[in-house]
């Protein structure tokens, strides 16, 4: 996902290969709070007034332990030139018991080569002690990954910014990954990334529109897809769920525009998420993350012909979100810089909402980042009622959460 943050501000120059992250040393210690993350916290008070803690409870300042679960520089596939490790590790799944990594092996936005002329993505599994199960070879740059709980299936999407397809995989079976092409050439003239499978439906952000033809925002983009598999003719069939201009009320409790509505104006519809249940705000909603727009757009009766959507805007730019379910547990979280896969262990509390912080990854970033104001990725906690992010202090080795996190029990 971070490659696209460089590329939505030079789409027009995309060409050639892309660069293979190559694993960095981890360095052991403390990891320290970005210089901009301390500013923000500062002396921030929630909409409750306590200073270092939200709305519901969720703390700001707790501190958990980081360690490496897997790193990518263990798992080869075949390269360009002959085997290579695989690298740039981001979205991350749960099935049946094992852990699933999508690594982009340094492929482009588009599908492009990487430097060392490769041109597919590997789909990782390990189980919970970090123990290489099964590996997956798909063509393009996956940027989407999930799993469906209902058929014991993955679903992968690639290419985010164009030339966009996805792919099925059983890994009951170990079978060849089956290819689906969509139905229509995509109506928001971009790609697809995040996946979530919500209410029985599968939902795909509509990722980079106005990749071709007239620039994001337009009231005819597609924000998400909702998809159906044909199994028969491989055929992914797409219908809009919502649009980059659509109304929305503003959700944010602290400020003076709470329960207004707004016209939205979309340009980089990302993650996704099934909210679970037990969160604090927004409980049981489709969210959809525009990443370089630093807002949250939460969807109220999905089926309904009139949905209603929410839209918190946040003090910052962010990838992924989690809601732990219990006090103990771990965010397993995708490291593209290291080239690892991080478990991050504490005391948490349930419903807290964690989410993997992108300085770089808004609209207003400078070109070369980080830099002064935007430094590196990190994880961050986030109030559900004011959109504000704080950094959450680590124990452990360098961390700089990519995009995919995940909570398990």
């Amino acid at each position: 996902m971070l490659e696209r943050l460089a590329t939505r501000r030079s789409r027009s120059l995309l060409s050639g290969a892309a660069i293979v992250t190559i694993a960095a040393l981890l360095v052991s210690g403390p990891s320290a709070l970005p210089a901009a993350a301390h500013a923000r916290q500062g002396n921030h008070r929630s909409a409750s007034g306590h200073r270092g803690r939200n709305h519901h409870g969720g703390r700001t300042s707790g501190h958990f332990a980081n360690r490496v679960f897997a790193s990518g520089t263990t798992v080869t596939h075949p390269g360009g030139n002959g085997p290579e490790p695989v690298s740039n590790p981001d979205d991350i799944t749960y099935l049946d018991g094992h852990i699933f990594v999508g690594f982009q092996n340094g492929v482009g936005p588009q599908g492009q080569p990487s430097s060392t002329g490769n041109t597919n993505s590997t789909i990782v599994e390990w189980d919970r002690h970090g123990k290489l199960v099964n590996q997956w070879d798909i063509a393009g740059k996956c940027d989407g990954l999930t799993a469906d709980p209902g058929t014991h299936r993955l679903i992968a999407t690639v290419n985010e910014d164009l030339n966009s397809s996805l792919y099925e995989i059983d890994p009951q079976r170990s079978a060849t990954p089956v290819h689906y092409a969509y139905n229509e050439s995509l109506p928001s003239n971009g790609g697809t990334d995040a996946i979530s499978i919500y209410h029985g439906e599968i939902l795909i952000s509509a990722s980079a529109p106005g990749t071709t033809g007239a620039a994001a925002p337009q009231p005819t983009y597609p924000a998400v897809y909702r998809v159906a598999l044909d199994d028969a003719t491989h055929v992914a069939t797409l219908e809009p769920l919502f649009y980059d201009e659509d109304s929305a009320t503003v959700a944010n409790r602290d400020r003076a525009q709470y329960g207004t509505q707004v016209s939205l104006a979309l340009t980089d519809p990302d993650s996704n998420e099934d909210v679970p249940s037990y969160a604090p705000r927004f409980a049981g909603e489709f969210m959809l993350t525009s990443q370089g727009d630093k807002q949250q757009i939460f969807v109220r009766d999905e089926r309904a012909r009139h949905q209603h959507l929410w839209v918190l805007n946040l003090s910052d730019s962010v990838d992924d979100t989690v809601w732990p379910s219990d006090r103990h547990g771990a965010i397993f979280a995708t490291d593209s810089t290291h080239n690892t896969v991080n478990e991050i262990t504490g005391s948490f509390s349930r419903g807290e909402v964690f989410v993997a912080d992108t300085p770089c990854g808004a609209n207003d970033a400078p070109s070369a980042c980080p830099a002064p104001g935007f430094p590196a990725n990190f994880l961050g906690q986030l109030n559900p009622d004011t959109g504000v992010v704080t950094a959450v202090p680590l124990q452990g080795p360098t961390f700089e959460p990519q995009g995919g996190l995940l909570f398990l029990p």
